[in-house]
C-alpha cells in the first residue's frame, strides 16, 4: 500500500547514470519517495557511494552498480543485478547521457559512434531489458532535451540527434507498452545546472538571457517531474514530451 507521504513505497527503480546531476536528484527524490533504487555509474564510483549513503541515511535503499551506458552487456548486467538485489523492476530512469559537439564537419567519427552507444543504444538496451520483468503499473522515463524544440547554439547537432532518437522511441513505445500497462515519457530539461552545463559556465552566457524566469533550473526541479511520472498519479499519462525549461523553449 502506498500513501502520500511514500507514493513510490514497495516499487524498485533503476535510475541510469545516477551518480551525479539530474540523474542522483532523481535517484535521491524516488528514494524519498519510498522506492528502492539502484543507480549506476560510469567513472564516478565516489559520487555513486555518496548518492547511496544519503538515500541510506534517510531511510532508504540504494545500490551502485558499474556500468558503462555504451555498453550493452554492461546495461543488461546492472539491470539484472537491480532485480537481483530488489526483486523486481518497476521504474527505469534512462539518464545516462554524453554531450559531445562541435561544427558537424569537425565531429570524427569514433565520437558519433559514442554518443550513439550511449545516448541511443543504452537507453534501447536498459529498456529492453527491464520491460522483459516488468509488469502493470510500470514506468519508463527518458531524459531527453529542449535542444530537440530549439537549437540556442551551434555545434550540438550530434547530442540534438542523439535526443531526438529518444524522443522518437518513446513515442512508438507507448503501443507497444500500453495494453501491458506501462507507461513511457520523456522530461526534456532545458538549461539546468549540471556538471556538464554549469549555471555560470561557458553556455549559460549564451542561453542565460533566454531564460522566461531569468534562471537556469536545478537538478531536484527535473527530478520531480520524474517523481511525479513515477508515480500512482501518472498513471493516464504516456507518450508525452514534458519540457521542464524554464519557459526557455516558449
Amino acid at each position: 500500500m502506498t500513501s502520500n507521504k511514500f507514493p513510490l513505497q514497495g516499487k524498485m527503480a533503476l535510475v541510469t547514470g545516477g551518480s551525479r546531476s539530474i540523474g542522483a536528484a532523481i535517484a535521491k527524490r524516488l528514494a524519498a519517495d519510498g522506492a528502492a533504487v539502484a543507480l549506476t555509474y560510469s567513472a564516478s564510483p565516489d559520487k555513486a557511494a555518496q548518492v547511496v549513503r544519503e538515500i541510506e541515511a534517510g531511510g532508504g535503499q540504494a545500490i551502485a552498480v558499474q556500468a558503462d551506458a555504451g555498453d550493452p552487456q554492461a546495461v543488461r548486467a546492472a539491470v539484472a543485478a537491480a532485480i537481483e538485489a530488489f526483486g523486481a523492476i518497476d521504474i527505469l530512469v534512462n539518464n545516462a547521457g554524453l554531450a559531445l559537439g562541435g561544427p558537424i564537419d569537425d565531429i570524427s567519427f569514433e565520437d558519433y559512434q559514442r554518443m550513439i552507444a550511449v545516448n541511443v543504444t543504452g537507453v534501447f538496451v536498459a529498456t529492453q531489458e527491464a520491460v522483459r520483468r516488468m509488469g502493470k503499473g510500470g514506468r519508463i522515463i527518458h531524459i531527453g532535451s529542449s535542444m530537440t524544440r530549439y537549437a540556442a547554439f551551434p555545434g550540438a547537432s550530434l547530442y540534438t540527434l542523439t535526443k531526438g532518437a529518444v524522443t522518437g522511441f518513446n513515442r512508438s513505445l507507448v503501443r507497444d507498452l500500453g495494453p501491458r500497462g506501462i507507461t513511457v515519457n520523456t522530461i526534456h530539461p532545458g538549461p539546468t545546472d549540471t556538471d556538464m552545463n554549469p549555471d555560470g559556465g561557458p553556455v549559460s552566457k549564451i542561453v542565460g538571457p533566454g531564460m522566461a524566469i531569468g534562471r537556469y533550473g536545478q537538478p531536484q526541479e527535473i527530478a520531480a517531474v520524474a517523481a511525479f511520472l513515477a508515480g500512482p498519479e501518472a498513471a493516464f499519462v504516456t507518450g508525452a514530451d514534458i519540457v521542464a525549461d524554464g519557459g526557455f523553449t516558449a
